[in-house]
């Protein structure tokens, strides 16, 4: 029996581990939060702030690999695994490369991947070189810790620029500032590659933001068939590039003119790629766990269009979910609710899924059975 230690018992770990267990994979998990949603599934919580390395090497003792469900965790306490032994994959050496966005942008460039135009920030003035070389508007981004939204701030115009400065910190953290581009459309594409090198690229997904969060994905993307087969070249690159083991997301615009730049890389399963349970042969959860593990990879094609969405909350307390019997009236319907004990503004709570015959049936389904439950 295979044992996988998770640094991480949210929403992502938990459906790895039901995936998982078909496989009769034991899983031993690390997370602050007694109650976190991989909790009621896993077979051993050390409960344990992310950065306690002595906490990290105690669940790592009985497992066979070590994976992780977020990227903001300690690159230094996967070395110290990896210097003992333990297989971590990802490597904490693709952490190191993607964890920093500006060393990100830095290592895709040098390997010849279109992203959009960077440079460091060290003060303000860096600011406005850039505003004066890429015109406005740019985006300045911290370069480590920032997800959904968080750590971004939008430049319209050079009164802005003092304003997103304070609000990132004031250089108490590293920024960067990138162009801002043009997009037609942002798509996302879910790769893997196993502990043998095998590689196997999920179709192109297209992703519609609220307030900076995704809210729904549907695939296959509407893109043209150049477009698409660009991302999945890009996706197989990224892969060589951080020599990664297990799934890898990478997060895509889709310009006006067709091509693809890397927006940000994702060193584990995605909430993009929720979709992947009921729509593809593989989830990504059980490829991510084939991977780590050695194992063949599975089929990571699409069976049929499908749609996400997911359930936001909108206010902040505790969590109890209403509307289930009338959201599953959608008969393609399947309501994933992560277990949260509370509810908080912005927080991802669950997701609804829908496979249909075509594209617009199953975001229908979706968005009808999303306007019955509340959270």
């Amino acid at each position: 029996m295979k044992k996988i230690g998770i640094i991480g018992g949210g929403q992502l770990g938990k459906m790895m581990i039901l995936d998982g267990k078909r496989l009769d994979t034991q899983f031993a998990i690390l997370d602050p939060t007694e109650h976190c949603p991989a909790h009621s599934i896993a077979d051993r919580h050390v409960v344990a702030d992310f950065d306690d390395v002595d906490a990290i090497l105690r669940m790592a003792e009985d497992v066979d690999v070590v994976t992780y469900e977020f990227e903001h965790i300690s690159v230094e306490a996967l070395r110290r695994l990896e210097a003992e032994g333990h297989k971590v994959y990802p490597s904490a050496e693709t952490l190191s490369r993607i964890q920093n966005k500006l060393v990100q942008k830095r290592w895709l460039a040098k390997h010849e991947i279109p992203v959009p135009v960077f440079r460091p920030v060290d003060g303000v003035e860096d600011i406005h070189a850039a505003a004066e070389e890429y015109g406005y508007p740019i985006i300045l981004k911290t370069c480590t810790g920032g997800y959904d939204g968080k750590g971004n701030a939008v430049i319209e115009e050079e009164t802005d620029i003092a304003g997103a400065y304070e609000a990132l910190g004031a250089g108490k953290l590293p920024l960067m500032v990138e162009e801002c581009i043009d997009f037609e459309k942002e798509v996302s594409i879910l790769a893997c590659r196993s502990e043998n090198g095998e590689m196997a690229v999920f179709p192109v997904a297209e992703n519609v933001h609220h307030n900076s969060i995704l809210d729904e994905t549907t695939v296959p993307a509407v893109i043209s068939e150049a477009s698409a087969r660009e991302a999945m070249e890009v996706a197989k690159a990224c892969l060589q590039a951080f020599d990664a083991c297990g799934m890898l997301c990478i997060e895509l615009f889709v310009t006006r003119e067709g091509h693809i730049l890397v927006n940000e890389l994702a060193p584990r399963p995605h909430n993009s790629g929720h979709y992947t349970i009921e729509g593809c042969y593989t989830s990504q959860y059980e490829q991510h766990v084939r991977a780590i593990l050695g194992m063949p990879l599975g089929n990571p094609n699409l069976i049929r269009p499908t749609a996400m969405k997911n359930l936001i909350g909108d206010r902040n307390g505790q969590a109890e979910l209403t509307g289930l019997e009338e959201a599953y009236r959608f008969p393609n319907v399947k309501v994933h609710i992560y277990g949260k004990e509370q509810v908080k503004v912005g927080r991802k709570m669950g997701h609804i899924t829908a496979t249909g015959e075509t594209l617009e049936e199953a975001l229908a389904e979706v968005r009808g059975a999303h306007a019955a439950l509340h959270i």
